[in-house]
């Protein structure tokens, strides 16, 4: 009887010990220092009061870090983080690898179905979603309204590099600090290179042929690096080798500049009064093209995925459902306005009337999500997918080197001709290093 009721005691402390592990349970999650994540941490009482069990544990990193430190986090089984913000490069890379959690077993009410077939198709690998999409983009044409009428001109919804070139020069008054164009400068693949590739797509070039061979000493290399370095030099603001999307996003905002060709997310940040200084002048337009068929604009989500080394598994799953369901876009709108929920990741957002009353750029963010093409992403033929990436392993490391160079160029500290040789060289090596 005293065994017994020992016993007892004894299954009565593991109760309560097993009970406060789950309510200590910590979901750590590694994301990016833009606007819709900061966002998602201020909502995230909703998800706490909801899943009192599950305390969440932030580290927000600039997009250049957050990339070294999640991957080399995952390479090495580190254990760091049980949700990780990644990327559509990152996402079929390493879940060939069996680095991610396979998500196909979220609730039904989730809806997977609704999410965009150009979004979902680039976080799956063979029949299995290892990412959630937080919000999906393209990129594309943000311009000064009011600085284009002044110079006489008006933006086509499909314009070409040629246009972009005179209008900036129309819109330039470096006296009153205002730039034509604000374009990426600051070096990583994730940042100037994501720019570029995507520019170089249409002009005709490509990183590598059908063998693997690097191309960046090409006339096609040459015409894009010439006609980005032209229209840096001459219209575009004074450090812009140290500008990237939150640097130009904030110039933007301040009214400095006339045109910016960057990420379709950006357009709430810039139409929203409260923080944009011209929210009321702002005009949307397809990225360029130069007739070959293919314009400067990429293809990406930033998603949620839990790392395989993770020992939260189910809690990161639960705020991975709450963050991207269609619930959170409603709760968003309730508190920011319709405008300013998470865009380009469902199909149902873009029937919704209220959001495509509220957000002047939802139908051109829509369609310049349609018109990349991962698998074709280049005039002339090649071996890889990705639209302002190529999808292998290697390029990451590649394209940062890569990118320093050119940013270089930017600074004034080499020649276009010398980056270009310089970057052939570098790819070169890193490609017969890894056996292609």
């Amino acid at each position: 009887m005293r065994f017994a009721k020992a016993l007892g005691t004894v299954s009565a402390l593991a109760l309560i010990t097993a009970s406060s592990a789950v309510a200590e349970t910590t979901v750590t999650i590694a994301t990016v220092n833009n606007g819709d994540m900061i966002r998602m941490q201020g909502l995230t009482e909703d998800f706490t009061a909801k899943n009192p069990d599950i305390t969440l544990e932030w580290v927000t990193l600039e997009e250049n870090v957050l990339r070294q430190r999640v991957t080399q986090d995952i390479a090495t089984k580190g254990g760091q983080f049980d949700v990780l913000t990644i990327g559509t490069y990152e996402v079929p890379i390493w879940g060939r690898q069996d680095w991610l959690v396979s998500l196909n077993d979220l609730p039904a009410g989730w809806d997977a179905d609704d999410l965009l077939p150009a979004i979902r198709g680039g976080l799956t690998v063979d029949g299995e979603l290892y990412a959630a999409p937080f919000y999906g983009e393209s990129s594309m044409v943000m311009y000064r309204t009011d600085l284009m009428e002044a110079a006489g001109l008006e933006m086509p919804d499909a314009p070409t590099w040629d246009f972009i070139k005179e209008a900036a020069a129309g819109m330039t008054d470096k006296d009153n600090e205002i730039y034509g164009i604000c374009l990426r400068g600051k070096a990583g693949w994730g940042e100037n290179m994501a720019f570029l590739t995507a520019m170089s797509n249409s002009f005709g070039a490509r990183w590598f042929d059908e063998n693997w061979t690097a191309q960046l000493d090409s006339d096609e290399w040459a015409s894009t690096l010439n006609f980005y370095m032209d229209l840096m030099t001459n219209y575009g603001p004074p450090g812009a080798s140290t500008n990237g999307f939150n640097e130009n996003l904030s110039l933007f905002q301040q009214g400095k500049c006339g045109m910016w060709i960057d990420a379709t997310v950006a357009a709430s940040f810039v139409t929203n009064p409260t923080d944009s200084t011209v929210a009321d002048s702002v005009g949307f337009a397809l990225a360029p093209d130069n007739g070959l068929g293919k314009r400067g604009n990429w293809l990406w989500a930033w998603s949620l995925a839990i790392p395989a080394g993770s020992d939260a598994t189910d809690a990161a799953k639960k705020f991975i459902e709450w963050a991207t369901s269609k619930e959170y876009t409603e709760l968003v709108a309730a508190n920011e306005g319709w405008a300013n929920v998470p865009p380009g990741t469902r199909i149902s957002l873009y029937e919704n009337q209220a959001y495509l009353d509220a957000a002047p750029f939802a139908v051109m963010t829509l369609n310049s999500i349609n018109e990349a093409d991962p698998n074709n992403p280049t005039v002339q033929p090649v071996p890889y997918t990705g639209v302002q990436f190529v999808a292998i392993p290697e390029f990451a490391g590649i394209a940062t080197l890569v990118g320093q160079e050119i940013s270089a160029a930017l600074a004034g500290q080499q020649s276009v001709e010398e980056a270009l040789e310089n970057a052939q060289a570098l790819t070169t090596d890193e490609m017969e290093a890894a056996g292609y």
